[in-house]
């Protein structure tokens, strides 16, 4: 079967590359082996950190973005993924470089090269009736979501307890560092199941979601609402067994990689393997049909595709076992 190429919308790096620290010359080397993998497109994530140092790390990647061609994987723009987030769920994000989500704050950070940020909703909400009347010359309406939706900026609900994802265009790792499912209340995950509007990432490497709740979304999620992501982390592909991310030491063991209280700290599989994996326990022989299997596959391919409105050159040929025999660009 053949689909589009896989667009990556939640990637820290791979092969030793941090986004937070890299170089335009990593970027660029990075870029071009991911689409070996049949990666085709990223949006480079940084996790939390000063805003000296992010302001930095988006003018790397965007530099490097006005440099590529065409035998490199599409830089497409930059995921903010930390600086805005619940510390009551902070995972391995540094909580000393949180700022409250406001548009003053945004705009220390601000750049048109950013087109997702995630963010908590509940802290927006706080951080907009903590601001009150203060400035009147501002529509009690707007605040840090409408702000970013003005510019076009995927708004996703992360490292978050609320359930309240008004304005929210999507959710990021589903289920891991938010408020859990609950049959009383109203909780981030819940919001996110129900909401047939919001598009869920998830990553399905089977170390992050279990496969009873990865079924769940399955069943409860339109699939083409659902966005495969790896959360990949620089140590990816590298002959690393540790390194430093987001401040704070990361050890892999060959399975997964935590800090040293044991949170998981992001996955280390690509996307093309978390498919065969869902492929083949999910969605396997005995549940699904082969066309089944290769209608699935090709609609998680396009999802980024459409909720970005982006198209791409080129191809993946996979094997009747879902594994990747060629790739076209």
């Amino acid at each position: 079967m053949q689909t589009k190429l896989i667009i990556e919308q939640h990637f820290h790096g791979c092969f030793g590359i941090d986004f937070n620290k890299a170089s335009v010359d990593d970027v660029l080397y990075l870029s071009k082996e991911i689409l070996k993998y049949g990666i085709g497109g990223i949006f480079p994530t940084l996790v939390t950190d000063s805003v000296e140092n992010i302001k930095k790390a988006t003018a790397v990647i965007k530099e490097a973005s006005q440099k590529q061609t065409s035998d490199m994987a599409r830089i497409l723009g930059i995921h903010l993924e930390g600086i805005f987030i619940n510390p009551e769920k902070k995972g391995i994000h540094n909580p000393k470089h949180f700022l409250a989500p406001t548009i003053e704050n945004y705009k220390l950070v601000e750049d048109d090269f950013i087109k997702i940020v995630t963010l908590a909703p509940e802290k927006v909400i706080d951080a907009q009736k903590q601001r009150g009347t203060e400035a009147k010359s501002v529509s009690s309406n707007e605040n840090l979501i409408s702000y970013l939706r003005s510019k076009n900026i995927k708004v996703q609900a992360g490292h978050c307890v609320g359930g309240d994802l008004t304005g929210c265009t999507g959710v990021t790792h589903l289920f891991n560092a938010m408020s859990d499912v609950a049959h009383r209340g109203e909780t981030t995950a819940l919001s996110a199941l129900v909401d047939d509007n919001i598009y869920t990432e998830i990553i399905g490497d089977g170390i992050h979601v279990s496969d009873k709740a990865l079924e769940l979304v399955f069943k409860s999620k339109p699939l083409d609402k659902i966005i495969l992501i790896s959360d990949s982390l620089p140590i990816t592909c590298s002959d690393l067994k540790e390194m430093t991310f987001a401040d704070e030491k990361v050890y892999y063991d060959g399975i997964k990689a935590t800090s040293k209280e044991g949170t998981i700290a992001g996955s280390t599989t690509m996307i093309p393997k978390i498919i065969n994996r869902l492929m083949n326990t999910i969605f396997n022989n005995s549940t699904h049909s082969a066309k089944e299997r290769e209608e699935i596959v090709s609609q998680l391919v396009l999802n980024p595709y459409n909720y970005h409105n982006i198209d791409l050159d080129g191809s993946i040929e996979w094997d009747k076992d879902f594994n990747i025999v060629k790739v076209n660009f």
